[in-house]
């Protein structure tokens, strides 16, 4: 920022009250006295200045190591600030501090226009406020402050650019707004040589993150963020760098509204995924290392400062991985297919599982459909259980697993329980496999037959009622149906479930697992019966006969 008249004129009036403040009393000056009397009871010299007046000075002024640099009758400059019951107010520590304010002005009096000074603000008066550098006095007038001005400002420590040095009123003006000014200039000047294409610099790490680091780039900060370190990807910077380590780098962007200036390290380096996308195709085999490995997958390295990713579902065709650290370990070499080449977003998606024979082909090798296995169950489910059995999931449902259609399978199975069972079906295309446990065990039908024909007559309850007929339930967990046509002589508006029936055994179909009853046939027995009975015995009539059958 430029300074005009008007404005350099107001530091010509701050100048002149800086001076006014600090020579408001005619008598300030400095002489040459003499050390009357040290009184260290009360840490304090007599020091006479003239006209047999005595002033008081500090032996903290004049103490340096514990040690008094002057004794009585010694020679001493002073300066006379004031007076106090009429005794002067003297200080040495003034006197040392104007001659090196002299001493600064007269060094730079001819070249201060970029100087800049470091100090603390040790007062303030009604310009503006006196900053102290070893202890050299500083004027910074209010206006060129840029801070608010409030109490705390003393004791603050500040930077400022020196702007006017007088020798002849021993004044030295700075400002801490210029200062700002000109770094604002000069960040701009290097942002805009920075931002030019294909420029790059050497820059100094100052401070390391989580999420990346600081770079000083000729007296501007920049950040390199994680993302910009290696085309690897996101990466630890401190197990790359530490602070003060020099690193090139490269403009990539400026918020000019946060004033935030982005760095990138990879930006410098050869860009290898062109060599992944000229050499690379997908289906190729390759060679990697594993650098990493989390919960959900893997990271590799290609060797490139390129990183493929194996995600956990590409490690095994076992379904059931709960942790990649169960198979592979970091630093291990593995060859995986290449599954995906993403040139936009620089991914690599790789699969080990894909080189591995997959476990359905070998299944069918070595098992066709009616097979006795023994398997072990992986998990169970409402409808029914999964089993392994040769490195391949077979589904057992719930109707497969008893005769019983009650028993579900989490009522009988459990996890990691191995069961006999048989291949019922194999589907190729989808790759599934149905299993059977019931067909091993015996079946209630097949024990019905071996006690019961066509034509026994059977007691069941009756357990539903359909649109098409009636299920029984027998003894033993047997079920039988009769058809509605097969009810005659009962009218089925009649019956309920619960209720005891007789009827007699039709048919006994075990290929198919079914058994029908007939209400009917069981009449038509009775009926044939009656007839034989008839037929065998002349000697009653049919009247009696019939009268004897139904009491």
């Amino acid at each position: 920022m430029a300074f005009d008249n008007e404005s350099f004129e107001e530091e010509e009036n701050f100048a002149e009250m800086f001076a006014a403040t600090e020579k408001q009393q005619e008598s300030s000056r400095i002489v040459e006295g003499e050390i009357v009397e040290i009184q260290a009871d009360e840490n304090r010299a007599l020091v006479g200045v003239g006209d047999k007046l005595e002033g008081i000075l500090s032996l903290d002024e004049i103490t340096e190591d514990g040690e008094l640099k002057f004794n009585t009758g010694d020679k001493i400059k002073v300066m006379v600030t004031g007076y106090y019951n009429e005794r002067p107010k003297i200080s040495y520590k003034k006197v040392l501090e104007q001659e090196k304010t002299m001493a600064f002005i007269d060094a730079n009096k001819d070249d201060f226009e970029e100087l800049i000074i470091e100090g603390i603000i040790t007062k303030k008066n009604r310009g503006g406020y006196v900053v102290e550098m070893d202890t050299v006095a500083f004027f910074m007038p209010r206006s060129l402050a840029a801070f608010k001005d409030t109490d705390e400002v003393v004791g603050r420590k500040i930077k400022a650019q020196v702007i006017k040095i007088d020798p002849t009123e021993n004044s030295i003006i700075v400002s801490r707004r210029k200062l700002f000014n000109e770094e604002r200039k000069k960040k701009k000047e290097i942002i805009d040589q920075l931002m030019a294409e294909d420029v790059v610099v050497e820059g100094t790490i100052k401070k390391i993150t989580s999420y990346g680091m600081f770079v000083d780039v000729g007296g501007v900060d920049g950040l390199v963020h994680y993302n910009e370190i290696s085309y690897k990807g996101p990466v630890n910077p401190s197990k790359l760098y530490k602070e003060g380590d020099i690193v090139t780098v490269k403009a990539i962007s400026y918020d000019k509204d946060k004033r935030h200036l982005s760095l990138s390290i990879k930006a410098v380096l050869p860009d290898p995924w062109a060599e992944v996308e000229t050499e690379l195709d997908e289906g190729d085999t390759i060679t990697v290392t594993v650098s990493n490995i989390e919960a959900y997958g893997v990271f590799v390295d290609l060797g490139n400062d390129i990183e493929g990713f194996l995600h956990i579902s590409e490690i095994t065709w076992n379904k059931n991985v709960k942790n990649p650290n169960d198979y592979l370990t970091v630093g291990e070499e593995i060859d995986v297919e290449v599954i995906e080449i993403n040139s936009k977003t620089h991914k690599l998606r790789v699969s080990l599982k894909r080189l591995l024979p997959k476990p359905f082909d070998e299944f069918l090798k070595n098992y066709n459909e009616g097979d006795v296995v023994t398997g072990t169950i992986t998990s169970l489910t409402d409808f029914g259980a999964f089993v392994r059995i040769a490195g391949v999931e077979g589904l057992l449902h719930n109707q497969d697993i008893s005769w019983d259609k009650n028993t579900k399978c989490k009522d009988v199975l459990k996890s990691g329980e191995e069961v006999e069972v048989k291949i019922a079906k194999i589907n190729s295309e989808d790759q599934k496999i149905s299993l059977n446990r019931k067909t091993l065990l015996e079946s209630p039908i097949d024990k019905f037959a071996t006690t019961h024909n066509t034509s026994s007559i059977v007691s069941g309850t009756i357990r539903d009622i359909k649109d098409f007929g009636v299920f029984v339930s027998l003894e033993d967990g047997v079920d039988a149906l009769i058809r509605d046509e097969d009810l005659t002589p009962l009218v089925k508006e009649e019956l309920e479930a619960g209720q005891e029936i007789e009827a007699a055994v039709a048919v006994i179909d075990t290929k198919r697992d079914r058994i029908r009853l007939s209400v009917k046939k069981l009449d038509y027995l009775k009926n044939q019966a009656m007839l034989e009975e008839i037929n065998d015995n002349e000697s009653h009539s049919l009247g009696d006969l019939i009268k004897d059958k139904f009491k």
